[in-house]
């Protein structure tokens, strides 16, 4: 795989919907375009550990499941990433050669549309690069905990999760409307706290309002295979801190800031 630090203008500030007020309504059926998925994924900023010269850091696959193939590891928090980095900088008896590598390591951001156009071109390579997602813990816990609540006996949670909040569990998502676009959008949260912000507005009219939990591999699967009426208006919400570091990007920025 090439050097991913190519940026472009694909992020924007999703989080500006957050301020948007809760709408109800219907929406056309419109089956999405593997472009328009991607631009929908582009709007969240996932990290990779990268060298000087912008490679991910990889591995080989183990027990020779793909010859060739490799696999690196893909962060949804920034600092879980860089705190990774300062893990390997601490090892103890590294040859100069290892210590040198690892010191030039760094976090570059790439939007998950990106990796996922990769994952599409690359299905029938030999070499192809896997990616491993690193969900964030606290979100991990967070759908633990909603889906023991529902009365789901889980135990582990292998995707990363998304929370999309519910007028009730047998009705439809709550859609938000941006106040300077008057446009209807369908929220998918990468943050169980922002979802909670949306149910508390809904609750109050929607006794039965509810957060459901899914993931990512679930969303791009139907968004691939389904003709559901909301996919048009659905939009992902990357977490705080990932809002935070795409404020931190110049506007005209074709380059991640590391």
């Amino acid at each position: 795989m090439k050097a991913l630090v190519r940026w472009g203008a694909t992020l924007g500030l999703v989080g500006s919907t957050l301020l948007g007020s809760v709408m109800i309504g219907s929406f056309p059926v419109l089956a999405l375009s593997e472009q328009q998925i991607k631009e929908k994924l582009d709007s969240v900023p996932v990290y990779l550990i990268t060298n000087q010269e912008g490679l991910p850091l990889s591995r080989p696959l183990p027990n020779a499941q793909q010859s060739g193939g490799s696999v690196t590891g893909v962060y949804m928090s920034r600092q879980e990433a860089q705190s990774f980095i300062k893990e390997l900088q601490t090892v103890q008896g590294q040859n100069p050669q290892m210590q040198q590598m690892v010191k030039s390591l760094q976090v570059t951001a790439v939007p998950l549309g990106v990796i996922y156009q990769q994952l599409q071109q690359s299905q029938n390579q030999s070499e192809r690069l896997l990616f491993a997602f690193k969900p964030v813990e606290q979100e991990i816990k967070g759908a633990m905990d909603l889906l023991r609540q529902s009365g789901q006996q889980v135990q582990q949670f292998n995707s990363v999760p998304i929370f999309a909040v519910r007028f009730s569990p047998d009705q439809g998502y709550v859609p938000i409307q941006l106040t300077s676009e008057n446009q209807e959008l369908i929220p998918l949260f990468l943050s169980k706290q922002d979802a909670q912000g949306l149910l508390s507005q809904v609750k109050p009219k929607f006794p039965q309002a509810d957060i459901q939990v899914i993931d990512i591999d679930g969303v791009i699967k139907t968004m691939q295979d389904k003709n559901d009426p909301w996919l048009n208006q659905v939009v992902l919400v990357p977490s705080q801190e990932s809002r935070e570091y795409i404020k931190t990007l110049p506007a005209d920025s074709t380059t991640p800031r590391r």
